[in-house]
């Protein structure tokens, strides 16, 4: 798989509502393969096996993997509207699993696909969003004066601070989008006159930053 920057969610997420008395429980957990979806799938269905409905899809990056099922709703109603606000938001590596107790009233097809589409949407919300990138490790120690603007740099390069140790110095760690890690550097050079060097360290492909 190449370096190519995406997004994935962040961690696990929840949405409930009730719409016309039937209970929607969207859940969006994170799934590296298919085999990971699979076993969140049965564990939502292990859980909710008195539910009328656990409608799923999961979008999984290697191999442009999509699946989607509607569970005994009509026809594309369901799975399809859950797969479609997946990629709407241009994430990858998930499953979605969406729980209908149903209430008694019909929906309509129109509500049914908005419905689900909702649960995904604010699951995926609730989960939020992480870039899966190259990211270098950078190491700065500035003086206190010019702690504001270095950081003010940070952030405006796209950069994640890890931690800042305050001391005689400010020193900061933080993690950089690998391709910007020079220009960024080179910037710090210049804001401090040559008096602050970043050092760089690792590089990782991980999942990291907010969206």
């Amino acid at each position: 798989m190449s370096d190519e920057a995406y997004l994935v969610p962040r961690g696990p997420g929840e949405a409930v509502f009730v719409e016309r008395r039937s209970r929607f429980i969207g859940r969006v957990c994170p799934a590296c393969d298919e085999a990971g979806a699979l076993a969140f799938l049965q564990e939502i269905r292990a859980k909710h096996w008195d539910a009328t409905h656990n409608v799923y899809a999961y979008l999984l990056r290697e191999g442009s993997l999509m699946r989607y099922s509607d569970d005994g709703e009509p026809q594309g109603t369901a799975g399809l509207p859950v797969l479609d606000a997946l990629r709407r938001a241009g994430v990858y590596d998930l499953i979605c699993v969406v729980t209908r107790y149903f209430g008694g009233v019909l929906l309509g097809t129109g509500g049914l696909v908005r419905a689900y589409a909702r649960a995904a949407r604010e699951a995926l919300d609730a989960a939020g969003l992480a870039t899966m990138r190259r990211w270098t490790r950078l190491m700065i120690s500035c003086p206190y004066p010019l702690f504001a603007p270095v950081r003010q740099e940070i952030a405006a390069a796209g950069g994640v601070e890890e931690f800042v140790d305050y001391a005689a110095d400010v020193s900061i760690a933080l993690w950089m989008p690998a391709p910007l890690a020079g220009a960024f550097a080179q910037r710090i050079v210049d804001l401090s006159a040559g008096r602050v060097t970043p050092a760089a360290g690792e590089e990782v492909f991980r999942a990291l930053g907010a969206d």
